[in-house]
């Protein structure tokens, strides 16, 4: 039985209308997630990314947010947490099926992968620094390393100071400018004046885990913990921002946070930059030194620098909750090594090696 002309017009429109799009949305992320695998097989299609998409995307995005004074990343989190539990409760409640549940909640989970790379994440398979930079990386040595050390040690205690600090609004012009004077080759992207760092609302969990900040992927935003002392202010901003101008290496991001700190005309910001990589230099010392080697470096740094730093050691465990805080660093391990940071979390430390590898002259 044929049906009539009128019906079967109907029919043809809403097979176009429904099943098609359906199949043009599947083949796009289909292809979206072939992208992404590419990028991270390919280090010159992640560089390419990196330096002539990211930019322009990054900068849209903040566009579209800054003006609203909380952190959109956060909304978008609980709203996709909303969304994944309420599909199963709708699709039953409209007898939906198990298959549609099952379909709906994948497609939200790509949607929210492909999003979450695309808008920032690729930058994890770029070129790494030193080839970036045309520095080649030097191995250890001890007599490199010593001297570091000593260097950086006089450095940090010229450095000690107690003089206010400027407003985070004065901090955050002075960072963007040096991070605009940083050298091409890096590949950067430029920083932008209505790019604001972004108080979190649910800042009791972030200081239960440690966390201090963050770059926001979804909206191209940097999240600070509201409870940062301001000795950590400007190295924490200037780490995050780093994130939002493309660095996704953690040692990275905090090679930037030192380097664009110590170049400050305020003497407190300067000492904040010495400051924040003292843990970093700390860890490497204690794994590479031998304990009376390590002993004499302790004795060298001024009393009132390693009292601050206990204090601050103090200030955060105070607010950690170990069983959260285990949960957290469990899943941020697999996430660094799932982005091809093999190191996890001991990526942070390895700051040293790259300030090592650099010439005097490299900011030229």
């Amino acid at each position: 039985m044929s049906l009539p002309s009128p019906c079967l017009k109907t029919y043809n429109f809403v097979c176009m209308k429904s099943f098609p799009l359906r199949y043009v949305r599947w083949t796009a992320e289909a292809l979206g997630v072939c992208f992404i695998f590419l990028c991270r097989l390919l280090p010159d299609w992640g560089e390419m990314y990196a330096r002539h998409f990211y930019p322009a995307l990054s900068a849209l995005l903040s566009a579209l947010v800054s003006w609203i004074p909380f952190s959109m990343e956060e909304w978008f989190f609980v709203a996709a947490c909303v969304l994944l539990a309420g599909l199963p409760l709708w699709g039953w409640k409209k007898k939906k099926g198990w298959k549609w549940t099952l379909r709906a909640e994948a497609e939200l989970l790509v949607g929210v992968y492909l999003w979450f790379y695309v808008g920032w994440g690729i930058n994890y398979f770029r070129k790494d620094f030193f080839t970036r930079s045309s520095v080649e990386y030097v191995a250890y040595q001890d007599s490199t390393f010593q001297h570091f050390l000593a260097d950086y040690t006089r450095r940090l205690n010229q450095a000690y100071t107690q003089s206010p600090f400027p407003s985070h609004e004065v901090i955050e012009k002075e960072v963007k400018q040096l991070f605009a004077q940083v050298p091409s080759r890096f590949g950067l992207s430029s920083p932008r004046s209505y790019q604001h760092p972004k108080q979190v609302m649910f800042n009791a969990l972030y200081s239960s885990v440690g966390v201090l900040g963050y770059m926001g992927p979804f909206f191209a935003e940097s999240q600070l913990n509201r409870e940062l002392p301001p000795l950590q202010w400007p190295f924490t901003y200037a780490h995050e921002y780093s994130h939002l101008l493309g660095i996704s290496n953690e040692a990275e991001a905090n090679f930037w946070a030192y380097q664009i700190c110590i170049r400050s005309v305020s003497p407190a910001v300067r000492y904040s930059g010495y400051f924040g990589l003292l843990p970093y230099v700390l860890s490497n010392a204690a794994t590479l030194l031998e304990e009376e080697d390590y002993r004499q470096l302790l004795a060298s740094i001024r009393p009132e620098i390693l009292q601050t730093l206990r204090e601050k050691q103090a200030y955060w465990q105070a607010r950690y909750n170990p069983w959260i805080g285990r949960v957290q660093e469990l899943m941020y391990e697999y996430y660094l090594k799932g982005n091809q940071i093999p190191s996890g979390q001991k990526n942070y430390a390895e700051v040293v090696a790259m300030i090592l590898a650099l010439p005097g002259d490299w900011w030229k």
